[in-house]
């Protein structure tokens, strides 16, 4: 999911900075430098803040909370938040989450310094002096003056965190000071060293804490979670949830998704206590599968791009990096998330199918601008094929083959045996330690999907995702030219070691010899259109505009209209499901409204999309 946590840069890369980086090194140590010095902060805590507000990756425009440059000045707009990575809706009452003071410290910054915003948001000495401005105008309004010991500073580090919950700013602090004690030593995302001496002195001094006068944790919410794993429960921000009472009030809870932080376990809770626009349910931690609520499960976080999805999923994130998801997902997290998920299933009827229990990556963009820029977590090292049946819900059950064309087959290639290479680039990566891109062979869920039938052949290409190429990529985030374990396609054809599906619109090929990667699917719905025309997709169902009351502000539900995004006369696709009715939220009335209209989740590309059941014939697979 990429939820702008914290990433620390392993020191040894800093240890390995060649000669000919020395300027680049010295450059940015002279920013930080001159900015504390102009605004009397001490440089420790300057570079203390830095490093964990961003992590020292300098957001290059919209990030998860808003924040621009290495000190994560904020500047939420409007229509940040509506076009941003949490799925947040048109809704009118949306205006009051921008807002928030805590999302606009960049024009505070702006104010404070009399620099440019835009200067501010991208220009790397400007970011650090208005950062710099921040803190010292918070040190002068919490304790009258500046100091050169970094304790005094404690109020000022943790008003700088934006958060709200007393225990959280303090947490975010004392990581702070103990960064100062131990000192610092790290690179920034493009190389460059920066250092503070280690200083023994720099203790929290928690009664200035008190002066925010932040809030204090009342009675300790319950998690829902089953007793076995012994949950927690923080609450996350106000700005990454809508408060709501699902499924009491008629909302479906129908889909579980799974994310990675693309951080530490810490830092995402952390981030989602924070001045953010998106938030999950549950977070779990890698080591030891520790769990951390952060939202009930009749709210809606914001976690995945897709206010329908938002609507009606609960969101469970993983502490980890998807690129080199292998590390991460550790016996115990599959062993937690299971107990997790089957409890979630159980609970609220969510069908335990591939297309019900999804990845981040499995879910498609609400509108046609947004499908190309959903994230790509889990990515393809998480093992479907053991996860489905550590939930009681195996697809590998029956034997492994391919039946005649029209047939539905479930993707199902043994993971351990499954080597796929994947190249992994620079932007891939949050930690930083990859510098180039880098080929990488690993047991995968995934298949490719190639144009003909030979590994020679170019890869299936969604030209909404590489408008300007003839081919899709092996790009461990291209999700768009794989198919996952234990989702459904309509075979297409057959020629040797090689089967086609229907694919995104288009035939695509899968390397399938002897069957070995496909079980012939039963029970399945196969979804063709209903006429001679396409049948339009959706990214999202909700009601029909018309059916919202007037003044309700309603979502649109318009069909995508990305080349090939349609179901053409001729293909085929499957849905594991009946039809549901779309459903829209409206958190200010607390009203729910389902509309008439009954659509399928089908099984489209990489994601699913949705079709309205009036559009397309049914038959059973």
């Amino acid at each position: 999911m990429a939820v702008g946590a914290v990433c620390l840069l392993p020191t040894a890369h800093a240890d390995q900075v060649d000669a000919a980086q020395q300027f680049q090194v010295s450059a940015a140590q002279a920013d930080f430098t001159a900015a504390a010095a102009e605004y009397h902060v001490p440089l420790s805590v300057l570079l203390g803040v830095a490093r964990q507000e961003s992590g020292l990756v300098s957001h290059a425009g919209y990030s998860n909370n808003a924040g621009w440059g290495l000190m994560n000045l904020t500047d939420a707009t409007l229509q940040m938040l509506q076009a941003g990575p949490s799925g947040i809706p048109a809704h009118s009452d949306l205006t009051s989450a921008s807002k928030h003071p805590e999302l606009h410290t960049l024009l505070t910054a702006a104010e404070l310094t009399g620099i440019p915003a835009d200067r501010l948001r991208r220009n790397q000495r400007d970011n650090l002096r208005g950062g710099a401005a921040l803190l010292a105008s918070y040190q002068k309004e919490l304790t009258g003056g500046t100091s050169d010991k970094a304790s005094d500073w404690t109020a000022a580090i943790a008003k700088y965190s934006h958060m709200s919950d007393e225990k959280a700013a303090t947490t975010f602090t004392s990581d702070v000071l103990a960064s100062i004690r131990s000192g610092i030593r790290q690179s920034t995302s493009d190389g460059q060293l920066v250092t503070a001496p280690a200083d023994p002195s720099a203790v929290p001094v928690t009664g200035q804490i008190g002066r925010l006068k932040l809030a204090k944790a009342g009675p300790s919410t319950p998690a829902e979670c089953p007793k076995s794993m012994g949950c927690q429960f923080v609450q996350a921000s106000s700005t990454g949830l809508q408060v709501s009472n699902r499924p009491a009030n008629g909302i479906r809870i129908d889909q579980i998704v799974l994310h990675t932080t693309e951080g530490s376990y810490d830092s995402a809770i952390q981030t989602f206590q924070g001045p953010n626009a998106t938030a999950a349910h549950y977070v779990m931690r890698s080591s030891d599968g520790a769990v951390t609520q952060m939202v009930s499960d009749k709210d809606i976080a914001f976690g995945d791009g897709n206010y329908d999805s938002n609507l009606h999923s609960i969101q469970i994130e993983h502490e980890g990096f998807s690129a080199f998801g292998a590390d991460w997902y550790t016996d115990v997290v599959y062993q937690q998330t299971a107990k997790l998920v089957k409890y979630l299933a159980g609970r609220y009827d969510i069908p335990l199918d591939r297309q019900h229990i999804l990845a981040h990556d499995n879910v498609p963009g609400g509108k046609t601008a947004d499908l190309a820029g959903q994230h790509w977590d889990q990515g393809n090292e998480w093992d479907w094929t053991r996860f489905m049946k550590m939930i009681d819900a195996p697809f590998d059950d029956r034997t492994s083959g391919v039946g005649p064309v029209g047939s539905a087959v479930t993707i199902a290639p043994t993971f351990k045996r499954n080597l796929q290479t994947f190249t992994v680039c620079p932007a891939d990566d949050p930690t930083g330690s990859t510098t180039a891109c880098t080929p990488v062979t690993v047991p995968a869920s995934s298949l490719f999907v190639h144009q003909g039938p030979s590994e020679d052949s170019p890869l299936i290409l969604d030209a909404n995702v590489h408008p300007t190429a003839a081919a899709g990529t092996d790009g461990v985030s291209d999700w768009s030219t794989t198919v996952q374990a234990g989702q459904h396609f309509v075979v297409a054809d057959q020629q040797g070691d090689w089967t086609a599906i229907w694919f995104d619109g288009q035939k695509g090929w899968i390397n399938n010899p002897q069957g070995r990667n496909t079980i012939p699917a039963t029970g399945v719905k196969i979804i063709t259109a209903a006429g001679t025309s396409a049948a339009p997709v959706y990214g999202t169902a909700f009601p029909d505009p018309a059916e919202v009351p007037t003044g309700w502000g309603p979502d649109p539900q318009n069909p995508l209209t990305a080349p090939n995004y349609a179901i053409p006369a001729g293909q085929a696709y499957v849905a594991d499901q009946p039809p549901v009715a779309g459903q829209d939220f409206f958190p200010s009335r607390q009203g729910v409204v389902t509309g008439a209209k009954q659509y399928y989740t089908v099984q489209f590309n990489h994601r699913y999309v949705y079709v309205n059941a009036a559009d397309v014939t049914v038959s059973t697979g």
